[in-house]
């Protein structure tokens, strides 16, 4: 007899960013995710594998092999990501200029296009949202540019703001409404000890008979800090700043389909106050 795999708690799914993530781990098919910090001087370097690969400035400045000087921010709050984007069978090499911050995310790919530096000017900027659910997004690496698997984008939530919002899912496959994507949330904050909520929900369908709907399998609200890295398997996801501290996260996607399309949550879609972009 099958057993029904256990939904994961809000532990389960809080993660070490240093020691990060791939697709066993996490338990999913796709992304990959670490940060990696050097110091001035240090050298990294690397090779992407089977891998489409995105290595992302948080802060520092460092001199690439083939593609000069990266890194214009101190850090997260300071401006905007630089990028590097290497496809599958490619290597890396980088030389710390200043103390640097990176987050290396990736995915498997039979072929990507050819590697190229993301500038802070090429980064498109959106502002989202209305009153307590205002909030700037960086886009890195939308559906709009070029790229395998990845989407990768920055959000910056003011303290006391709500951020997600109204929340959404992307957990299944259907054309034209909804694509399947694999989702992870790495957080900054400023000041340091902030914290912000996260909510990852599921609902279940309505039951034949036209009862009424109970809980779905997945309910939980993970209290987010300074350098956290949160999985979303599934469901719907939203988050809340907490009062008096700035929240950051990198969000980075990938799936089946590099199409980002998503679901609002029904009960809360009269609530939605901005368009897809």
């Amino acid at each position: 007899m099958n057993r029904p795999v256990p939904s994961p708690s809000g532990e389960d799914l809080v993660r070490n960013a240093s020691e990060g993530v791939d697709p066993k781990t996490a338990g999913w098919t796709y992304l990959s995710f670490r940060t990696v910090r050097c110091r001035a001087d240090e050298v990294l370097a690397g090779e992407t594998g089977a891998d489409e690969t995105a290595l992302i400035w948080l802060g520092g400045r460092a001199e690439v092999d083939g593609f000069g000087r990266v890194g214009d921010r101190e850090d997260v709050f300071s401006g905007l990501p630089s990028a590097l984007l290497l496809p599958p069978g490619a290597s890396y090499k980088l030389r710390a200029q200043t103390p640097l911050h990176l987050a290396i995310v990736s995915a498997p790919a039979e072929s990507a296009p050819p590697a190229r530096l993301v500038r802070p000017d090429e980064v498109r900027i959106e502002i989202r949202g209305k009153g307590i659910t205002e909030r700037k997004i960086h886009w890195i690496l939308s559906e709009k540019e070029p790229a395998a698997r990845l989407l990768l984008v920055e959000v910056l939530t003011p303290a006391g703001h709500w951020s997600t919002y109204p929340p959404h899912k992307h957990d299944a496959d259907t054309p034209g409404v909804e694509r399947a994507l694999e989702e992870l949330y790495y957080y900054r904050f400023n000041p340091e000890q902030g914290f912000a909520f996260q909510g990852i929900y599921t609902k279940p369908s309505p039951s034949p008979s036209g009862g009424g709907q109970g809980r779905g399998d997945l309910n939980v609200s993970i209290r987010t800090r300074h350098d956290d890295l949160v999985l979303v398997p599934r469901g719907y996801h939203v988050v809340s700043a907490a009062p008096g501290y700035d929240c950051y996260y990198l969000n980075a996607m990938a799936g089946a389909v590099r199409e980002w399309l998503f679901t609002t949550d029904p009960d809360h879609q009269w609530l939605m106050d901005w368009n897809k972009s």
